[in-house]
């Protein structure tokens, strides 16, 4: 017996899987040519990154586009950055947005599909199978060192080029099968590690589907793949899932380029495949005249919380990360208005290579324009589901009485130009107020060229005159006839040319009723709003501004 086969049997006695079963058992999958395999594979800690939302999305619609699978799996072998109740809030944060998963972990405690475990900490067998695999190829043994005397070989090295376990400083890599059944005999904790065949005179190539042609020096480490619990590493664990998983793409943030050439050469230790890789650089925010990561501890839109919290539809957020993602995608939109986003034929290629830049104004903008478009029942119901969840008394304001609260919304609305006033919906409380006692704030506060006098006048010349039946043009007839006893013209350009003859024209007249019946100056159609309160209700607040003046 081969000291090869001695030691993995050494190593791994309960193990009697081989990689030929593993592949029985995870056959190539059954799609059409050019279909890509995707996933997302987060930590469980309980945050859900705007970057982890757009790197999703991306490996996501990379997937969709080619007719392909998408998946989650969880990267939990780290037990103790586990956060409860983290799988859920993740689910949530990528189901809000649009982003859901063909296969894998699909809820808390929940997988679909026939590729699992989709928890890599319930798949340690599987890892086991290739480690021993390794082992028997001699591409793999046990590393006995201390954490005191890998301090002192990184201590040693430094005037290395490379830091790390490696070369002659690998004080285990060429142990016998006698001391290393002795130091097992004796209970050593033990990791494995990579006997790496790296030559650190020799590169690495690989074509980085978002950076194109990468070279890098191959990786000479002799690198961990098992901990001392027999847990896999990073590196180790996904080589293994993303071959039997059978990913083709790996969507991955940019911070993963360095370790391109361990993962190269794992894949090729291990015979697999290697995935075509896409490095996704960070979302970038302005500083100071500088640039900086989107950061969890600076800025609260870096939590996908936020946007769900906020009440931003996920339209608006799809097609803002859609800008984002592709550079021609806002072209794509102006001729093609109406269209469905996942229409759009996202390329990875056309991905910012440096990082994208977060813009909230941008957002806003996007946002105000997709709500504007809207039809008044939608973003009633929009509205009124995010009301349940984030501000129980406005719930029951808005849906006390649903045909009103519709109509509200609908002023303005099915128009060639609509109002674009509402980018997310903890913003339509304030927007809405003053058709609610409840909730509305009386404001007096006149322009400047108009005395409490002068619009206490006007009020009291208008509540005579007010009628809450007439049409648009009546009501607006009113108002004007009102003007020339009172001192101001209905003619606006008169006023421009001759100020000087006039108190004000009919604009200043019809924006006094509107603060004394709405307490904003600046209104959707006035007509409109005063017709939906009733005309009870007007002439009660007529009467209130006439007092408080």
């Amino acid at each position: 017996m081969s000291d090869n086969l001695k030691l993995a049997e050494l190593l791994f006695p309960d193990i009697t899987q081989t990689p030929a079963d593993m592949e029985e058992k995870f056959p190539p999958r059954s799609l059409k040519e050019g279909a890509r395999v995707t996933r997302l594979a987060p930590s469980p800690t309980g945050f859900l990154h705007f970057g982890n939302l757009f790197a999703g999305t991306v490996a996501y619609k990379t997937a969709k586009v080619t007719d392909g699978i998408f998946y989650v799996r969880v990267e939990d072998t780290d037990q103790k950055r586990k956060v409860e109740g983290a799988i859920k809030v993740m689910l949530d944060g990528l189901k809000a947005f649009d982003v859901t998963a063909d296969e894998g972990v699909i809820g808390e405690g929940i997988e679909k599909g026939d590729y699992g475990p989709y928890y890599q900490s319930q798949r340690k067998d599987i890892y086991h199978v290739f480690a021993k695999q390794l082992v028997l190829d001699g591409l793999a043994y046990p590393c006995f060192c201390s954490a005191e005397e890998l301090d002192e070989i990184r201590a040693a090295q430094e005037n290395e080029p490379i830091k790390g376990y490696w070369g002659s400083y690998a004080k285990c890599r060429n142990l016998s099968f006698e001391e290393i059944e002795k130091n097992i005999s004796e209970a050593k904790p033990w990791t494995l590690r990579l006997r790496s065949p790296g030559d650190m005179e020799k590169k690495c190539f690989f074509d980085d589907m978002i950076k194109g042609k990468i070279e890098m020096p191959e990786n000479v480490q002799d690198v961990v793949l098992l901990k001392s619990d027999g847990i896999p590493t990073y590196h180790f664990a996904h080589a293994v899932d993303d071959h039997l998983m059978r990913t083709t793409h790996v969507v991955r943030g940019d911070e993963w380029m360095s370790s391109c050439p361990i993962h190269l050469q794992l894949f090729k230790c291990l015979g697999f495949k290697v995935p075509k890789y896409a490095h996704v650089a960070p979302i970038m925010k302005e500083e100071n005249g500088g640039k900086r990561k989107l950061s969890k501890r600076k800025d609260p839109e870096a939590a996908v919380t936020f946007y769900v919290e906020k009440g931003y539809p996920k339209e608006s957020v799809n097609e803002y990360i859609m800008t984002l993602m592709n550079s021609n995608f806002e072209d794509w939109r102006k001729t093609n208005k109406d269209a469905d986003i996942n229409s759009f034929p996202f390329n990875l290629k056309k991905m910012s290579v440096s990082g994208a830049l977060f813009d909230m104004v941008k957002l806003n903008d996007i946002s105000k324009n997709i709500i504007s478009l809207m039809p008044a029942k939608k973003v009633y119901d929009y509205a009124s589901a995010w009301a349940k969840d984030y501000d129980k008394d406005f719930f029951e304001l808005l849906t006390k009485d649903e045909e009103y609260s519709v109509n509200i919304l609908n002023i303005d609305r099915e128009t060639p130009k609509p109002r674009k006033d509402i980018a997310c919906f903890d913003e339509i409380k304030d927007y809405v107020s003053y058709f609610f006692d409840e909730i509305y704030e009386k404001n007096y506060e006149l322009p400047e060229n108009i005395t409490p006098d002068m619009a206490k006048e006007i009020l009291e010349a208008y509540i005579k005159e007010y009628n809450g039946a007439d049409d648009k043009q009546q009501w607006f007839d009113r108002i004007k006839a009102l003007c020339e006893p009172l001192g101001y013209t209905p003619n606006v350009k008169e006023y421009k040319k001759t100020p000087e003859l006039f108190k004000g024209h009919v604009g200043d007249v019809s924006t006094v009723i509107r603060i004394a019946v709405t307490g904003r100056r600046n209104t959707p159609d006035l007509h409109a709003i005063m017709s939906l309160l009733g005309e009870d209700k007007v002439k009660a607040r007529l009467t209130d501004a006439i007092e408080s003046l």
